[in-house]
Parts: C-alpha cells; structure tokens; sequence
C-alpha cells in the first residue's frame, strides 16, 4: 500500500464525537489519531461492491436528503469548484 496520503475533515454528530473522545482517554491515544485508526480499518474492512455501498448509504440517517441540498445548492452556484479546493 502506498505511504502516500491525503487530508479528509470529518464531523462527528455530538454522539459520536463524545464517544471518540471517551475511547481516546482510555487508551491514552489522540482521538484524531484514534479516529484516523478506526476510518482505516473501517475502509480497509469494507466491501466495495456497489449493491453494498448503496444499502451503507441508505442506513447513513438524512443522507439522500444532504445529498439533495447539496445538489440544489450546486445549481444555484453556493458551492465552490473543485478546482478553487
């Protein structure tokens, strides 16, 4: 696997964020480090047949409707190119 790596942001519901932090004070780790080690196994675990993929994002709670606004706000140009990223 290559070394090589890229930044991703992600935001945890309050939920999610809590329990990170509780996982990272038990094991003593940085939760960005904890979370960066979870996501990877995750992916690493995850199946990539798409039939799969879909059924994941459709248990993933307000998703088509997020998916929606993101498309509606594209459109009314509120985004910003990729290449301006």
């Amino acid at each position: 696997m290559s070394r090589s790596s890229a930044r991703v942001n992600i935001v945890l519901d309050e939920a999610r964020a809590a329990k990170l932090r509780r996982l990272a004070e038990r094991t003593h780790t940085n939760a960005g480090s904890l979370a960066r080690s979870l996501l990877s196994s995750a992916l690493d675990e995850a199946d990539p047949d798409p039939r799969n993929v879909t059924d994941l994002l459709d248990r993933i709670d307000g998703a088509w409707e997020d998916a929606l606004r993101g498309t509606a706000e594209a459109d009314a140009g509120e985004g910003t190119p990729l290449e301006e990223l």
